[in-house]
């Protein structure tokens, strides 16, 4: 399996999900610079946390055209897999694959913390490997981490078993205690927390390392199929 990060000007958290893929599960990854047009032989894309073009209009809003976004689309539309974390998260929402949209938090003030999560739904290729219902801890660190949507788009995912993290302490103000969704299709997902910060055990919590090994078990299952 190969894994792919994609690296915009402002990226800060590439060489942390680099590290988780590589150092922790072993897996093969190389990095992705944001005017790439083909994303030909990975299987699973990672748009990574941080600031792209220095969120100087809205977050992600100037990434959404970068050239690499639109083979991220193609790659999705195949059915394989995408994963944006925090900033990333924010890009998926602006170019379209993920419904909604992330505003300043509540309390108008950057969030760094450790916070607990609850898993919604345990039937996604990113959480097989945990318990629905489970209580897991995950760091978070963002500004505009706050999950807004409509109504009608808030029933839509309920129903769908699209939200698959929820807030236990909502920090953000987050919709439904949003913290993290999925496309319909179940191969897209944004979440605010960072998983690749909780991947061993000297950090002090491993929960985040189950959900690239969920990953790994989706990609392995896909091959053999083929």
């Amino acid at each position: 399996m190969k894994f792919g990060v994609i690296v915009f000007p402002g990226s800060n958290c590439d060489i942390d999900c680099f590290y988780a893929v590589k150092d922790v599960l072993g897996h093969e990854v190389e990095y992705i610079w944001h005017d790439t047009e083909k994303l030909n032989g990975f299987d699973c894309i990672i748009l990574p946390g941080g600031f792209s073009y220095g969120d100087y209009l809205r977050c992600g809003a100037v990434a959404r055209f970068s050239r690499v976004m639109a083979a991220v689309k193609e790659h999705a539309a195949a059915g394989k897999l995408v994963i944006g974390i925090c900033n990333g998260f924010q890009v998926l929402t602006e170019v379209g694959l993920l419904p909604g949209a992330l505003v300043r938090n509540k309390n108008l003030k950057f969030i760094c913390d450790t916070v607990p999560l609850k898993v919604e739904a345990n039937d996604s290729p990113f959480t097989s490997l945990y318990q629905k219902g489970e209580i897991i801890n995950i760091p978070i660190a963002h500004g505009e981490g706050n999950y807004v949507a409509d109504e009608e788009t808030l029933k839509k995912m309920k129903e769908n078993g699209q939200i698959l993290f929820t807030y236990v302490d909502n920090p953000n103000g987050s919709m439904s205690d949003i913290a993290g969704i999925c496309n319909e299709g179940r191969n897209v997902l944004g979440m605010m927390p960072h998983p690749e910060r909780a991947c061993e055990d000297i950090l002090g919590n491993s929960d985040g390392k189950r959900l690239f090994e969920s990953i790994l078990n989706a990609l392995e299952g896909s091959l053999k199929n083929e």
